[in-house]
């Protein structure tokens, strides 16, 4: 249910001539469902670095957009910057952020990649998950010789970009070529020490980063850098993979600070390398008082960080995101230095439009003198799918009071899971709130569209029936999800915290009349379809899942009613 988001972070050879980027970034802002969230020009480097965040296909077009635009205004072939670079836009990565991998990225950045070649006539190079070949992998491979080598690596075999043409001309000399690739998100993290040294936060940092430090000649601190058979220095590996660090003292705050950038979040979460880097500071006689994220991070980091910390103090996980970010915040002593504002810093709560009106924000009074009043949404539907979430909050509730009851400790885990799946279900079912009523308001637009010819008719007629079957399969769904919450009730009516059975009663209760709701709905929506066989196969399924919902109510009751009655 939950939208997938990808980071698109080109670099654009200008950071001189803001009228310039104004006019890129202009076009980006204006695909709609994408969000600008940083433009950073460079005078030295001669190279702006843009941030824009998305939906996959926005995403993807504002890319495009933005590619064409530094086409046409920029011109390689006076470009002089301190920054290693051989494009107007010089590279172009595709980030995971939420609901969606790097190996999806990949294939996004590939036809990405393939639609600037082919239609902008631009040379493309696929690197880093989106390369073809290991070599290519390497951003610096796929630059070498820069902007200046590319006449000669066009002629040559192993040389000529994945997309695009391989020619020098009048327009690529211009262009230069572009490097279109996907990667994983970099978070940029500095943790605090109680302490103002540089050399012991320069320590910690060697300890930690993947490149490790210089291996010294009798192990000493102060022993000659020892070399391999190449003249090359010999290496000691740090601990945490896909990391880079350093350690530097900051006038702002009085402190030193071990100043990390996470390459791999996969391979070394933030809160992996939180307790390593606290590990490593203890080992020296130092503290990490707190942690300090610069720039943005994916809603994923913190709810991971958060469960990472609870599952240690054998606590459910089956809780509130919002409780779990607060988790997350303390453990790591996020605001330290100052408040830490989730809305703020995590990139999915930046993209929600705050004025946009949802049923699941009203106070439970609101939302019941709405559902009273002349609007005829929300109607059944969404009050079908709330009695859906309730029943999964009440199972979870029951999981949570359960996984934290004294003597059950060995049992935590156990409750923790079905809590957590809880969660999952009602989050869902919440969605379905809004959804239910915005299906109904689908059909609604369309007996708004205009039929005064055949073929306005004959449109408007196949908008009507997109939209019926649309508002069909949505009760469906919250059947679907409604239904998915008995095992939860079951299990906590069985084994959950005796003194609670009765919550987890009317949670099969609420679930039963959540099924039995949305029913209503499949069968009235599908009347309106003229496919029968596409409509009859929908009230099918729906009649067995009422069918099936009724059934379990009556054994979870029984089962309450046994403890209930000792």
């Amino acid at each position: 249910m939950e939208k997938k988001l990808i980071e698109c972070v080109p670099n654009f050879s200008e950071g001189r001539d803001l009228t310039v980027i104004k006019q890129i970034t202009d076009v980006i802002e204006a695909v709609e469902g994408v969000k600008l969230l940083d433009v950073d020009p460079g005078e030295a480097t001669n190279r702006t670095v843009v941030t824009f965040v998305g939906e996959p296909e926005p995403v993807m077009e504002a890319a495009f957009l933005a590619v064409r635009k530094a086409s046409e205004l920029i011109d390689m072939s006076k470009h002089h910057g301190a920054h290693p670079r051989m494009g107007a836009t010089d590279v172009c990565p595709l980030v995971p952020v939420a609901n969606i991998t790097l190996e999806e990225c990949a294939e996004l950045a590939r036809t990405l990649g393939k639609r600037i070649g082919d239609e902008l006539g631009i040379p493309v190079y696929a690197y880093e998950a989106a390369a073809f070949t290991p070599e290519r992998r390497n951003l610096a491979v796929c630059r070498q010789g820069e902007y200046e080598a590319l006449s000669k690596r066009f002629g040559e075999e192993g040389q000529k970009p994945d997309f695009g043409p391989s020619v020098w001309n009048e327009f690529t000399s211009r262009s230069g070529a572009t490097a279109v690739g996907a990667r994983d998100f970099l978070i940029a993290v500095n943790y605090n020490l109680n302490s103002t040294s540089t050399r012991r936060a320069n320590a910690i940092a060697f300890d930690v980063r993947e490149k490790g430090r210089p291996k010294r000649e009798g192990g000493k601190p102060n022993g000659k850098p020892m070399k391999d058979e190449n003249g090359e220095v010999i290496m000691l590996p740090g601990t945490l993979k896909g990391t880079k660090a350093i350690g530097w003292y900051i006038d702002e705050y009085g402190i030193a600070q071990v100043s990390m950038n996470i390459t791999n979040i996969r391979e070394t979460p933030l809160h992996v390398a939180f307790d390593e880097v606290c590990r490593c500071a203890a080992n020296r006689g130092l503290r990490v008082t707190g942690t300090e994220i610069v720039g943005l991070i994916p809603k994923s980091t913190l709810i991971d960080a958060g469960k990472y910390f609870l599952r240690k103090q054998q606590r459910s996980v089956g809780i509130h995101e919002s409780e779990i970010i607060k988790i997350a915040i303390k453990s790591m002593g996020l605001d330290d230095l100052k408040p830490f504002d989730p809305s703020e810093k995590v990139i999915e709560y930046m993209l929600e439009d705050k004025n946009k009106k949802r049923l699941i924000d009203l106070t439970c009074k609101g939302f019941a003198e709405e559902t009273a009043s002349e609007s005829p949404a929300p109607g059944g539907g969404s009050i079908s799918a709330y009695m859906g979430s309730l029943a999964a909050a009440l199972g979870t509730m029951v999981g949570n009071l359960s996984s934290h009851k004294p003597g059950w400790d060995d049992r935590w885990e156990f409750f923790s899971n079905w809590a957590e799946q809880g969660q999952e279900l009602m989050s869902k079912l919440l969605h379905l709130v809004d959804e239910d009523t915005e299906a109904f308001n689908k059909i609604m637009a369309v007996f708004a569209m205009p039929k005064s010819t055949d073929e306005e008719k004959a449109a408007r007629s196949k908008a009507l029936q997109e939209a019926t079957l649309y508002a069909t399969q949505v009760p469906l769904e919250t059947m679907k999800a409604s239904f998915a919450t008995f095992p939860l009730v079951k299990m906590m009516a069985e084994e959950g915290n005796p003194n609670s059975v009765s919550d987890a009663g009317v949670g099969a209760l609420a679930a039963r009349a959540a099924v039995l709701g949305a029913h209503l709905n499949v069968k009235i929506n599908a009347a309106g379809l003229k496919d029968r066989a596409v409509a009859d196969a929908l009230v099918a399924e729906a009649d067995k899942i009422a069918a099936e919902a009724c059934q379990l109510e009556q054994e979870i009751l029984a089962i309450v009613n046994t403890k209930i009655n000792g």
